[in-house]
């Protein structure tokens, strides 16, 4: 489809505001600025902020839908034969490798981990964000294993392979906090990862291995 002049208007004046509040975020601390700041800085209205963002915190988190569903993605674009552990297990080594914002390596990360761990507020909207991605993917493993409703599978082996993530994300903002160098960091998480794999069980590794065709 192609994007409409006044969609494409939307969508960027969406940006301007995100881009703005973020560099205010960057700058003095997600706390310490509020939406009429951002709004003068922007140039629009408060009422034009609230229009695309309905809180605060959705002017930190513009890419909430996109990470909460990159899971559910990863298992619904996975190869044929591959399993949705392998999957997101696999692309958890490529973000590693390639230092990937997903896993927070990339430069200039240490100041957005700072601001959003200085913010209760940020931090709570993380473990909601985090809940949805295992909601979602739990939906998602249902629909790929036709699994009985009354199968409590699905939603278990979410919890497991979000929750994988979210330790070898916590560990690299720890390691960084600390004053690791983001090479050495990131060969800590690489054999993290490892062991982490290991503890899992055949069933879950092997869970909703995409038909071949």
């Amino acid at each position: 489809m192609v994007e409409g002049l006044r969609e494409r208007k939307k969508r960027q004046t969406r940006q301007h505001i995100s881009d703005v509040a973020t560099g205010l975020f960057m700058e003095r601390g997600f706390e310490a600025v509020t939406i009429a700041e951002i709004a003068e800085a922007a140039e629009v209205s408060v009422n034009t902020v609230y229009n695309y963002f309905p809180t605060k915190e959705d002017l930190f988190v513009d890419r909430e839908e996109e990470v909460v569903d990159r899971p559910s993605r990863l298992v619904r674009e996975r190869a044929a034969g591959q399993s949705a552990a392998r999957a997101i297990v696999e692309q958890l080594r490529r973000d590693i490798r390639e230092r990937h914002a997903y896993v927070g390596l990339t430069e200039g990360y240490d100041r957005f981990r700072q601001v959003m761990t200085e913010s209760p507020s940020l931090m709570a909207r993380l473990f909601t964000i985090q809940g949805k991605a295992v909601n979602q993917l739990g939906v998602t493993l249902r629909e790929e294993t036709a699994a009985a409703p009354e199968d409590p599978t699905p939603e278990f082996v979410a919890h497991q392979l979000v929750g994988l993530q979210n330790a070898v994300q916590r560990c690299i903002m720890r390691g960084l906090a600390e004053g690791g160098g983001v090479d050495e960091v990131a060969e800590d998480a690489l054999r993290k990862v490892d062991v982490m794999e290991s503890l899992l069980s055949d069933t879950v590794l092997n869970y909703a291995a995409k038909n071949t065709p």
